[in-house]
């Protein structure tokens, strides 16, 4: 790499921490008013804790909590698979209506102030998925993981597909090299533009 693209990369990286930091903290300051709202929903249609801290495998392989509202009933992650179907008897009423609106990823947006997360990059995954990333797919580990990306836009229906499957950890796991491949596709070609075109694609398929 000559020094020019080396110091344009690293003015990028600057440039989109920057932005993480300005949109992640206006949006939840923005959005306090829905927050609560959401918040006191989730708390009235079922028992259990407001937030769910999903332990996934960030920046350097290190792992976090990825916090985002409860969608599933307590005790959730003991009852059936870490992976999640559309038809899953685990998610509350008010938790589908979250995820298939997205809304239940608001509170992620901590985790980007925070400095764990950006509002584009790989999405991260839970410890025992990661684990199963070869050699060259840890590469994705080198950036921050994302709130969106390419193979978000891309699956962004994948309970759809995974539901009513007999095996749905091991349809998965299928699943998950093409989005790994899409997300080293990122890692590759990651521009603070092409961060942009993505927020803009993903707003426009929330919207739609």
């Amino acid at each position: 790499m000559s020094r020019s693209n080396g110091s344009r990369g690293k003015a990028d990286r600057g440039l989109k921490r920057v932005f993480d930091v300005l949109v992640s903290a206006l949006g939840l300051l923005v959005l306090s008013p829905l927050l609560s709202l959401l918040a006191g929903v989730v708390r009235l249609t079922s028992r259990g804790p407001i937030f769910y801290a999903s332990r996934r495998v960030g920046l350097h392989g290190k792992p976090f909590n990825m916090v985002k509202f409860r969608t599933m009933v307590t005790g959730a992650d003991t009852l059936g698979p870490l992976v999640t179907a559309g038809d899953d008897p685990r998610i509350t009423s008010i938790g589908r209506y979250l995820r298939r609106t997205k809304l239940d990823e608001l509170p992620t947006l901590w985790n980007v102030l925070k400095g764990e997360m950006s509002i584009v990059g790989p999405r991260p995954e839970n410890p025992q998925s990661a684990a199963l990333y070869t050699e060259a797919q840890q590469h994705v580990w080198t950036v921050r993981p994302g709130i969106t990306s390419l193979a978000t836009l891309k699956y962004r229906h994948e309970e759809r597909l995974l539901a009513g499957v007999p095996n749905v950890e091991a349809a998965y796991v299928h699943l998950m090299q093409d989005k790994l491949a899409l997300e080293l596709e990122y890692v590759e070609r990651q521009s603070f533009g092409l961060d942009l075109r993505i927020i803009v694609q993903t707003l426009w398929a929330v919207l739609r």
